[in-house]
């Protein structure tokens, strides 16, 4: 088949590792994915840097559920199935004792420092 790639996030080509979070990065067809997993009781805001996160995603949450607040004060929660669109200003948390995976499509993740 032309034009298929394919990748897999147990090899991937940037990774980052944080108290309560990581993640792995594949690029497919040159569109950057990540796959980022929040523990119970991870919060941006405390774990990643002290400020809101400035960067735009667009994913879904494959499990878990993540809290979202805007930087306009509008609050979500948005769980297993849910395609979501952040816009930069935001903070996020794991809700729950599960896990939160998000699937990004996000170039860079605001705040992290990444492994080649």
């Amino acid at each position: 088949m032309a034009g298929l790639s394919t990748s897999q996030f147990e090899n991937p080509e940037e990774t980052y590792a944080l108290d309560k979070c990581r993640g792995e990065r594949v690029k497919v067809g040159g569109i950057s994915v990540w796959r980022n997993i929040f523990e119970p009781g991870w919060h941006y805001t405390e774990h990643v840097e002290p400020h809101v996160c400035q960067a735009n995603h667009a994913g879904y949450i494959a499990a878990g559920r993540l809290g979202i607040r805007g930087s306009d004060g509008t609050e979500a929660v948005a769980g297993p199935g849910t395609v979501v669109v952040i816009a930069p200003g935001h903070d996020a948390w794991t809700v729950g004792e599960e896990p939160c995976v998000l699937i990004d499509f996000a170039e860079s993740i605001s705040g992290l420092d990444v492994e080649n």
